[in-house]
């Protein structure tokens, strides 16, 4: 594949390097953000910023002065949709970048997204959308790996014989008044219901029923606040099939789980725009009950 078009200009496949370039204030918000959530698209990281810089363009172009310097490149996973040559890039993070963080003293042990990549990059779309839309409500996001540090705690809850691992863990704080949150992102690709060591909705169900009962997050995780449980689904009919199933179950699960269903990310997916509904909109549980993450009522605190 060609790195220059007729033109001169950078393709995907290839930048004209660039030397002796320092980031900016807000090109170091880009690259926390990145190290905090995973991959990001250059709508978002437009988005993260445009409180202090308005304009897309210059963003753009900065976002590929980064690349051209070393700091920014773009995971090849995003051409495998029939949507890439209409969807904004995607950066991460290379080992040059990671290396700047470090040498500043600006870098933290973040957990990042696992899994299949486009799952990966699910799931930094949903916290990372939270995260910008909470801060403009005045809402400080807490990552995990912040969690995990009251008790030098893993992402891993163990239960019984095998292990829940959420697909992301974060808190928000409205001010002195926390909520945590598990979440869990599904693009239709697991099974309902499956053999017991293969995870599906019927096993992750069963396993957050003993979390939320047994409440195993306050002695794993450190926490004296209530989890709820985030699910976000692809497709709304997967949404209306698991709320079904945990309305059959017995016990507390059913007042700590809500869902969300967004567009984008099933079959032959597409790079989305900032998911605005996560935090402006209320998140479904059983029944009519609703969340607003705008809102809370919640007073319990986080130890420190």
């Amino acid at each position: 594949m060609k790195s220059i078009d007729s033109l001169g200009r950078t393709t995907f496949y290839g930048v004209m390097p660039q030397i002796n370039v320092q980031p900016t204030n807000r090109e170091l918000r880009w690259l926390k953000h990145i190290e905090r959530h995973g991959a990001q698209s250059s709508t978002y990281l437009h988005e993260l910023t445009r409180d202090t810089h308005r304009c897309k363009d210059t963003s753009l172009r900065q976002l590929q002065k980064l690349r051209q310097a070393g700091f920014l490149t773009l995971p090849p996973q995003q051409r495998a949709t029939e949507h890439a040559n209409f969807n904004p890039y995607i950066y991460d993070l290379t080992k040059q970048a990671k290396d700047y963080l470090h040498e500043q003293g600006i870098n933290e042990p973040t957990i990042r997204p696992h899994g299949h990549w486009v799952h990966q990059y699910m799931t930094s779309c949903v916290t990372s959308s939270i995260d910008i839309l909470a801060a403009r409500a005045g809402i400080r996001y807490i990552p995990a790996h912040e969690i995990l540090a009251i008790k030098d705690s893993s992402l891993a809850i163990p239960i019984g014989r095998s292990k829940l691992i959420p697909d992301q863990l974060f808190a928000l704080d409205y001010g002195g008044s926390f909520r945590v949150f598990a979440l869990e992102v599904d693009r239709g690709t697991e099974p309902k219901t499956s053999a017991q060591f293969r995870k599906s909705y019927a096993s992750s169900v069963e396993q957050y029923r003993q979390l939320i009962e047994r409440e195993l997050y306050n002695s794993h995780y450190g926490l004296n606040a209530n989890l709820l449980v985030l699910w976000v689904f692809s497709s709304r009919n997967n949404q209306m099939r698991f709320l079904e199933m945990v309305e059959g179950v017995d016990g507390d699960l059913k007042r700590s789980i809500f869902t969300q269903a967004i567009t984008g990310f099933h079959h032959g997916w597409r790079s989305s725009n900032l998911i605005k509904t996560l935090v402006r909109t209320d998140w479904h549980g059983v029944g009519k009950r609703r969340l607003s993450l705008s809102q809370t009522r919640a007073r319990s605190k986080i130890p420190k």
